[in-house]
Formats: structure tokens, C-alpha cells, sequence
């Protein structure tokens, strides 16, 4: 299953949240905002983010500029409160499902989620278009 972690006025979760209803894919969508992520969420994303923190975390948002906040020097616990608390600092949209992780939207990466067959078909399209 195909989860969207979003939040309202994302422009690139519009984009994701479109592509999937255009691909009839089923997905569930968490807005980050109106539903807390639970411990397990937030280890769960973590461990899935090939750089940890750096992956999923902004660096540039309003909070993380004025807390300060090294989030090296955080335990696991630590950092899964400050999330919690602080979601606006998770960068957006994250999509995943049981093999592939993406955060943003890449025109090219989100098709990944297609299951094969439909990559397949896809692909074939692409190229016969290409060659037009």
C-alpha cells in the first residue's frame, strides 16, 4: 500500500496526490498536521531515508532555523518528541511503499510506484513518442 505523508497548500502534494488518483493507484494519505505520527511512523521513516535526518528533515524551516536545535546531538526518543511536536519540519510530500521511498515530487522517481506491468507499458509509450 502507498502512503502519503502531506500537508494542505503543498503544492508537490497536490502534484503526487493527482498523479496517484490519475494512475487509479490506492493510496492512504496522512495529513502531517491533523494526524500525529506515531513513534512507530516516525522510526519507520527514518529507517527508510537512505541519510537518516538529512532526508526527511528541513533544514531551512522556520522552526529548525529558530530552535537552534542539533539534531545529532538528539536520542532517537528526543528527536521522535521534537517531530511530533514540530511536524512542520518534515519535508513534503514523502511517499512510500513497501520497496521504494521518495521525498518530493520527481517526474521521473515517482513511477516507481507504477506496479511493473504499468512501467512496462509506460516505458513503451515513452519511447514510441519519443520517436515520433
Amino acid at each position: 500500500m502507498i502512503v502519503l505523508y502531506s500537508s494542505p497548500g503543498c503544492a508537490s502534494c497536490r502534484k503526487v496526490r493527482q498523479w496517484l488518483k490519475e494512475r487509479n493507484l490506492k493510496f492512504i494519505e496522512k495529513n502531517i498536521f491533523t494526524s500525529m505520527l506515531s513513534e512507530k511512523e516516525i522510526k519507520h521513516l527514518l529507517m527508510r531515508s537512505e541519510n537518516g535526518t538529512e532526508d526527511i528533515i528541513s533544514k531551512r524551516s522556520k522552526v529548525m532555523q529558530e530552535s537552534q536545535i542539533d539534531l545529532d546531538a538528539l536520542s532517537i526518543n528526543e528527536l521522535i518528541v521534537f517531530i511530533q511536536r514540530h511536524p512542520s519540519i518534515l519535508k513534503r510530500p514523502i511517499v512510500m511503499n513497501e520497496k521504494t521511498f521518495l521525498v518530493g515530487y520527481d517526474e521521473e522517481e515517482i513511477d516507481a510506484f507504477l506496479p511493473s506491468e504499468m512501467r512496462q507499458s509506460h516505458r513503451i509509450s515513452m519511447e514510441t513518442a519519443s520517436e515520433l
